[in-house]
């Protein structure tokens, strides 16, 4: 496993969740943590971000060391880049976007989710690719060189050019279908609910709660990158639950840029549930996505969701609004659904219908757009307890029980 020494600065008082984060994002490149400089930063040196003096003590600390790649946690110019490998010997130097696009790489398993991968790599590596390419010789193998591939990013500018404009081009249709589906939706009188919010919050294991189905979770950064849609139904009435990619702080913009066919999925929701760690920095989580959706022109309603709850005593300082669960322990599930129909109140009508036998061909051919809870035949006809659409509530007018 690949060894990743990390260049921490410090510009404010994130540093220490930012390193954090940053552990957490080597390991889920399946690599190894080996150690941290700290620098705080008062004046961004130019050449290599960092200080001479701290460079030459990081050169010291590696000396003997073999086989460890270098791991600025913030993001790195091209030259600064090549500087700061030239002075630790010309071992191997990446940045943070390096890392998470190649977390991506590894996690992306559907075709689109490949092709999203590959257009933000390539827009990172574009302006990169001067002269012999030498920034990019310098990777080797390993963390930072997955996806495309290290023959394909080494051609000449205009080819990559060409891929990047096919790639968008291809990315737009697939946007253009999933929209298509989401105004069928629409039409059928679905609602779609999106989880959205800070990568590992839970979002997947809530989606296999609410929904009874089996989606892959995993403990780690980004283990979700392909959306995944299950039914639910809460008091029979149906919703298409969506669960999407994670945010993360100052993820780059590049990669938003490229996911935004996925993150549609999110935009065109009727309600999202922004989901947060009740026992982690929620506060920078909320404000993350929040900042993340409003960049992408989100205006849905949402509702603000804690979860991994099961251990807290004291809920001050929460945002009042917040729903608490724990989709683990399943705790507070209950609560959480009757708050999403409330948002839904007056898009569904819950009555009884008096059927009478001689107008059942005319219920029949309307009875699609409504759900049966429950039927008792009589001698009139048919009592029928249902669920419908508000849309669509004067197709059986005549049928209402007042």
């Amino acid at each position: 496993m690949e060894k990743v020494y990390v260049i921490q600065p410090i510009i404010d008082e994130d540093y220490r969740i930012e390193h954090e984060e940053i552990i957490s994002l080597i390991e889920s490149s399946d690599g190894v943590y080996a150690g941290t400089l700290y620098q705080k930063i008062r004046e961004v040196n130019p050449a290599t971000y960092i200080g001479e003096g701290k460079l030459s003590e990081l050169k010291e600390r590696l000396s003997g060391l073999d086989e460890i790649t270098v791991l600025f946690n913030g993001a790195l110019s091209p030259s600064q880049t090549l500087n700061i490998s030239h002075v630790l010997d010309d071992r191997k130097v990446i940045d943070r976007t390096t890392l998470i696009l190649d977390i991506f790489a590894k996690n992306a398993k559907s075709s689109e989710g490949k092709l999203q991968v590959e257009l933000a790599q390539l827009k990172y590596m574009y302006p990169r690719l001067k002269g012999k390419g030498e920034a990019l010789s310098r990777l080797g193998g390993g963390i930072g060189t997955r996806g495309p591939g290290e023959s394909q990013l080494e051609t000449d500018r205009r080819h990559i050019r060409r891929r990047i404009d096919y790639l968008e081009s291809k990315l737009k249709n697939i946007e253009t279908r999933r929209y298509l589906l989401s105004e069928r939706r629409k039409k059928n009188a679905v609602k779609t609910i999106a989880l959205v919010g800070y990568t590992n919050t839970g979002k997947s294991t809530l989606l296999n709660l609410l929904t009874q189905s089996d989606v892959f979770v995993k403990d780690q950064l980004f283990a979700t990158l392909d959306p995944t849609s299950r039914k639910m139904e809460i008091d029979d009435v149906e919703f298409m639950l969506i669960d999407t990619v994670g945010f993360l702080k100052n993820l780059p913009h590049d990669l938003i840029d490229a996911f935004h066919s996925t993150l549609e999925s999110a935009l065109n929701c009727d309600l999202a549930l922004i989901v947060c760690d009740a026992t982690g920095e929620y506060e920078m989580q909320l404000k993350t996505t929040l900042d993340t959706l409003d960049a992408l022109h989100f205006n849905a309603p949402y509702i603000v969701v804690m979860n991994k709850s099961e251990t807290l005593r004291d809920f001050e300082g929460y945002p009042t609004d917040a729903v608490f669960i724990s989709a683990k322990e399943n705790l507070g599930t209950e609560v959480l659904k009757r708050e999403i129909l409330k948002r839904f109140q007056n898009d569904y009508v819950f009555c009884s219908l008096r059927v009478p036998y001689r107008s059942v061909s005319d219920y029949n051919a309307n009875k699609k757009y409504l759900k049966e809870r429950n039927i008792i035949f009589n001698d009139f006809g048919m009592l029928i307890d249902a669920v419908i659409p508000a849309m669509y509530i004067s197709k059986f007018h005549d049928f209402i029980d007042r």
